[in-house]
């Protein structure tokens, strides 16, 4: 994880980062609603690409490219079980005792929001409720520290404290990233300390937080389309994502609904 510049975004900036962000609160909300049992991750997919549209935005996933990928095909990543992210929406089936993480961006007026949860289907066991739970708890320890004068490891530090308090591993593979113009941004963020830079967060800076929470091994593997990442053991996975800001009155959040 090699330093880069890491762009400080004004008030106004940040104003348009929380519109943009608004988008993204506001189809995961209504997934949350789609999400049961019979509804396809295809049908997911297309609540949001309706929704993008009527907000006159555009989808920041759709023909996304890492490395020599194929572009990704959907507006949304929906992560079943045992996917760590990047699942790719179609026709699969959702059935009770599921879990599903929905992960969503949008580009709006030149600026990315970005956020994901990850839903129940229906009743799912203690032990998925634990870990939805765990790791939803590790995304607001992270926010907790996102202060001017900590460091960038505060952050990693808290996520992976809480997690493996309970039992449970953080993924290595994924981090988070700064978010602005682009959906990846300088500095990378890890959910687990002792690698990579660590800069002291300033006002004006803007992260994409999101724990990857497996049940079991940390360790992941990619699938055959090359987008989708799963559990290396066939474990339970759940990932949670806000977009904050750093601010002199502390985090704010700019992806809450």
């Amino acid at each position: 994880m090699k330093p880069g510049m890491i762009i400080l975004k004004t008030k106004k900036e940040i104003e348009i980062m929380r519109e943009a962000n608004r988008i993204v609160a506001q189809i995961l909300e209504r997934i949350g609603e789609a999400v049961g049992p019979g509804i396809t991750t295809g049908e997911l997919d297309a609540i949001a690409e309706k929704m993008i549209r009527k907000a006159k935005a555009r989808a920041a996933f759709k023909g996304y490219q890492m490395r020599n990928q194929t572009p990704y095909p959907a507006c949304v990543c929906s992560s079943v079980n045992d996917e760590v992210v990047h699942g790719i929406p179609g026709p699969r089936v959702l059935n009770e005792g599921d879990i599903v993480s929905i992960d969503v961006g949008v580009v709006h007026k030149g600026f990315v929001g970005d956020a994901a949860r990850t839903y129940p289907v229906a009743t799912i066991s203690e032990q998925a409720v634990k870990l939805l739970n765990v790791t939803r708890e590790s995304l607001h320890k992270g926010i907790e520290q996102a202060v001017p004068g900590n460091r960038l490891h505060d952050i990693s530090a808290a996520v992976q404290k809480h997690v493996e308090s309970h039992g449970f591993s953080v993924v290595r593979d994924f981090v988070g990233h700064g978010i602005g113009r682009n959906m990846h941004e300088p500095p990378q963020i890890p959910n687990y300390t002792g690698v990579g830079w660590n800069p002291r967060l300033k006002t004006g800076m803007v992260l994409a937080l999101e724990p990857m929470v497996n049940e079991g091994t940390w360790r992941i593997k990619l699938l055959d389309d090359e987008w989708t990442a799963v559990t290396a053991d066939g474990k339970l996975s759940a990932h949670f994502e806000h977009s904050i800001a750093v601010t002199d009155n502390g985090p704010l959040i700019l992806s809450e609904p």
